[in-house]
């Protein structure tokens, strides 16, 4: 009986892993002219707007996915279309590895990635997709008093109550929390108040593939009420007046890559929403295949699905905020995917005492970017279960959701600034910014510093040319007067040897690549030519 037992549960784990998972991307987007032509059907005007704001056009990765060919694919025999993504021109898809193989022979289809990468390169070669992109005092009639209560403590670190106290709370902008399950979002009383304010626009979910989202796992309640959530005196989120849509993407009863392609999706609805923040407290790294796996060489930004995803949320114009992972007490210390992208904010969590919690994920990525970004805390962080108790917590899950919040208010503060320049100014304000490590990345942020800097910015340099921060670890800012744009700048050692030129820059230059050490710096735009020094850091 019992040898049959064991018969019975290998043959299970061998039929379990018979259905492969793949990603088959397509080569072309035919109805590309219709959507350019009429860009309200593929996105909102709040879309619209965001882009507009920050001068980012419209490209074909915003056109539709073409049905026609999802359609051919699904017909297939064998073959189970499980999700799909207009940004990858891409759809994740389930079946033996024969059925998949066989897709090659469609026109249109460009590229097959199994999610075993073991199996690459029997038909098609493995894809190489790369996301790399390339003072004042304000005086208000009005501030906002809170009463945290337990809560303030998670706040005040970050410096979040004066943003707060200059009604900064996250009024008019949009979050999109990306988790596990919302139940009790609808009926507790921690969120009355976002309910009364018609806070919670809405949401889907993407496992079961309905509208029902106020179930599932409690993990994305958790993580919504540390931002959105309202408890006098005992718990007040970090953006309690933004708006909120709710997303599930994560499959409890399962881990498997196409968690990776729902995530994708769900973002590429975010942006058409016209949200400005997604927090995403979810990480992979080990599936229930092995063969899917990752290895820490793998987060290089580059590599996972969802990183290059998350990489083009970002450069649609939205701030993508990360949690680190709590895995740094295990034998693999390292951040999960998608913190490894290179342009999201990545939050590791530190105690009450703002000392590193032992359990958050370490940096830096595999190819030594500074990760995680920023701290904020995470241990014993005060939350509301779905049953609307107040709790307190411990994981990146909740670190991540806290400073997202902030993220938002610090925009609504800000809102001519770019997506890039508020995760900038957040960097920039960390006690560690000059001097990262592994552990604390930059460290832990100010937010109130991140906006008198930008004020002070604003002002004093309106009509000057500027490199800015300086000293600068990684990145630098080019601020040019209102009538210019698109500078060269050229960087020279000591000895005046040209190191680094870059051309047609609008925004920031990457200095990862100089030795620490003082540079002199060209600006020239427009037959104009302003000249300066540069400590790297």
């Amino acid at each position: 009986m019992k040898k049959h037992s064991l018969f019975i549960l290998f043959f299970i784990s061998i039929q379990a892993f018979s259905q492969e998972d793949a990603w088959i991307y397509f080569n072309e987007k035919p109805n590309a002219e219709f959507y350019f032509a009429n860009p309200l059907q593929m996105l909102s005007q709040r879309a619209l707007d965001r882009r507009t704001n920050q001068n980012i056009a419209l490209d074909t990765k915003d056109i539709p996915i073409s049905l026609d060919f999802i359609e051919q694919i699904d017909a297939v025999n064998g073959i189970v279309v499980m999700a799909k993504s207009k940004w990858m021109n891409a759809i994740h898809v389930r079946g033996s590895i024969n059925a998949i193989q066989s897709l090659a022979s469609f026109s249109f289809v460009s590229e097959i990635d199994f999610a075993d990468a073991s199996l690459n390169g029997i038909l098609i070669d493995r894809p190489i997709h790369s996301s790399r992109n390339s003072a004042y005092n304000k005086s208000l009639e009005n501030q906002t008093s809170f009463s945290y209560g337990n809560s303030n403590n998670q706040i005040e670190m970050l410096n979040g109550h004066l943003l707060h106290e200059q009604n900064y709370t996250g009024t008019g902008k949009i979050i999109a929390v990306l988790d596990a399950g919302f139940p009790g979002v609808n009926t507790i009383q921690p969120f009355e108040r976002a309910r009364d304010n018609n806070l919670i626009l809405g949401g889907y979910n993407f496992v079961s593939r309905n509208d029902d989202i106020y179930t599932a796992d409690d993990h994305g309640t958790l993580v919504l009420s540390s931002m959105g959530g309202y408890t006098e005196n005992q718990l007040v989120g970090t953006a309690p007046d933004a708006a909120y849509y709710l997303f599930i993407t994560e499959d409890i009863a399962s881990e498997n890559p196409v968690e990776e392609s729902l995530w994708v999706e769900a973002a590429e609805t975010a942006d058409s929403l016209g949200v400005d923040v997604i927090n995403t407290s979810l990480g992979y790294f080990n599936y229930q295949n092995p063969n899917y796996s990752y290895t820490y060489e793998d987060m290089d930004g580059a590599t996972s699905f969802i990183s290059r995803g998350a990489d083009l949320a970002f450069s649609r114009g939205m701030v993508v905020v990360v949690a680190a992972g709590n895995s740094g007490n295990s034998q693999n210390p390292h951040i999960a995917t998608p913190a490894d992208a290179f342009n999201v904010l990545t939050v590791g969590a530190v105690d009450a005492d703002e000392q590193y919690a032992s359990f958050s994920s370490e940096g830096n990525s595999s190819d030594g970017r500074v990760k995680p970004d920023v701290m904020a805390q995470g241990l014993s962080a005060v939350l509301s279960n779905a049953s609307g108790e107040i709790i307190v917590g411990s994981g990146t899950s909740f670190a991540c959701p806290i400073t997202a919040g902030l993220v938002a208010c610090l925009w609504q503060a800000l809102p001519e600034k770019t997506n890039a320049e508020i995760m900038q100014l957040i960097k920039a304000s960390a006690h560690l910014y000059t001097n990262p490590n592994v552990e604390f990345g930059y460290g832990i942020p100010n937010f109130a510093a991140a906006l008198e800097n930008a004020l002070q910015v604003n002002t004093i340099f309106e009509n000057q040319f500027l490199l800015y921060p300086n000293p600068a670890a990684t990145k630098v800012f080019v601020h040019l007067p209102k009538g210019y744009e698109n500078a060269k700048v050229v960087f020279y050692n000591s000895l005046g040897q040209m190191v680094l030129e870059k051309r047609d820059v609008s925004l920031d230059i990457n200095i990862e690549s100089l030795n620490s050490g003082l540079y002199f710096y060209t600006l020239t735009v427009q037959n104009v030519v302003h000249t300066g020094k540069l400590i790297k850091k």
